[in-house]
């Protein structure tokens, strides 16, 4: 037998987890370990190599309010089961008080209405977004420093031996499941370390300018770090796969999340009340105004998300209750020079529904006339309009 001798590269991923991956970076803005753990862990669960009798992965996610924890979750889901709402979703500060850990796993026979408790964690739930090619579930235990520590030992369980018992005795398996765990622990220390990071106006020289971005987010990763320790027990601590702290976003990831944010009002106009299909673009005037009343370096995204809603989703719902927009209009949303708000305009009307189609794009969820439109258009052309009457 000859010796063969080949250098093999552990680095690449199969076809399913790069999918994961370029789908998690389209979604997921400027939190790029988060997604290169999440992808590490359904890598090994895809080729059996997962710890058995444990779940698929257990996460903790640490960070500012506002950095996009949650979101990666939804997008995880939203990734491999096409549905951002497919996530068991666990509001831990309705959990302050140790009884009421009977939500999560029911009460015990014997106890007044035992029957008619369900409990939160039951099999059939945490099983109930499974598909024919993807079996797993998404568990996420939001702002888990908020529990009660009958939570936290509840959790040890599930963490290390994937099993959960409930008040009736039945037994609950995990080991199909993805556990997430979020925090804010530590974010006024991470903000800071960053506070010159965020925003639009030249901040003052800091001893930490002098830092480069990797001392700076080595520095924030382990003050999120610390401040998990003191909160939680080593024995916790040691149950968790990957600790991940997600780093506050900048001008620049505000700017693409900017862009998803207003691509989601289209496609929410696309299902709207109304019932009227048209499209709507902001001018980069109109991006650059939203981004300077949407920045708050304590509040990140959801900021922004303020803004947009406030700017842009209030004005579009005045506009077709009072059936100022129609289906086929072509919206633009530009400054006002004369106030901080944004001012619309139709720039064209009657247009087909092959032409909304294509200038919205094929990345969306669409009634089906402009589905079958989009496909009838070929790619993004957009065809003649009539000009709006001004």
């Amino acid at each position: 037998m000859s010796r063969l001798r080949k250098v093999l590269d552990p680095t690449r991923t199969g076809k399913d987890a790069e999918s994961l991956e370029r789908t998690l970076l389209k979604l997921v803005v400027g939190q790029d370990e988060a997604v290169e753990q999440i992808v590490n862990i359904y890598q090994m669960n895809l080729t059996g190599l997962s710890a058995p009798g444990r779940p698929v992965g257990n996460f903790l996610f640490l960070g500012p309010t506002g950095s996009g924890k949650t979101r990666t979750v939804e997008a995880t889901a939203e990734a491999l089961l096409h549905n951002p709402r497919a996530v068991i979703k666990i509001d831990c500060a309705e959990f302050q008080h140790s009884h009421e850990i009977a939500k999560l796993i029911g009460s015990p026979p014997g106890y007044l209405g035992h029957r008619e408790t369900h409990p939160l964690l039951s099999q059939e739930v945490i099983n109930q977004h499974h598909t024919e090619s993807v079996k797993l579930s998404f568990i996420l235990f939001d702002e888990i420093e908020k529990a009660s520590d009958a939570l936290w030992n509840l959790l040890l369980g599930i963490l290390d031996k994937a099993t959960l018992t409930l008040g009736d005795n039945r037994k609950v398996d995990f080991s199909r499941a993805m556990i997430f765990m979020t925090s804010n622990l530590g974010a006024n220390e991470m903000n800071a370390l960053i506070n010159p990071k965020l925003g639009f106006q030249t901040a003052l020289p800091s001893p930490q300018a002098s830092c480069s971005d990797e001392q700076l987010n080595k520095k924030i990763s382990r003050t999120g770090i610390e401040a998990a320790r003191r909160k939680f027990t080593p024995e916790f601590m040691n149950r968790i796969d990957k600790v991940v702290v997600f780093k506050p976003l900048g001008e620049p990831e505000l700017r693409r999340i900017l862009d998803l944010e207003l691509r989601e009002v289209q496609q929410r106009t696309l299902f709207c009340t109304a019932g009227k299909t048209f499209a709507f673009t902001v001018s980069d005037s109109g991006k650059n105004l939203l981004l300077a009343q949407g920045t708050d370096l304590k509040y990140g995204a959801r900021h922004l998300k303020r803004a947009i809603e406030r700017l842009v989703v209030h004005p579009i719902s005045n506009l077709l209750a009072t059936n100022q927009i129609n289906t086929g209009d072509w919206i633009q949303a530009d400054v006002n020079p004369k106030a901080d708000c944004l001012v619309f305009t139709k720039e064209a009307e009657g247009l087909e529904p092959q032409t909304i189609a294509g200038m919205i794009g094929e990345n969306f969820r669409v009634p089906p006339l402009v589905a079958a439109a989009y496909v009838q258009s070929d790619a993004t052309k957009v065809v003649a309009a009539k000009p709006a009457k001004r």
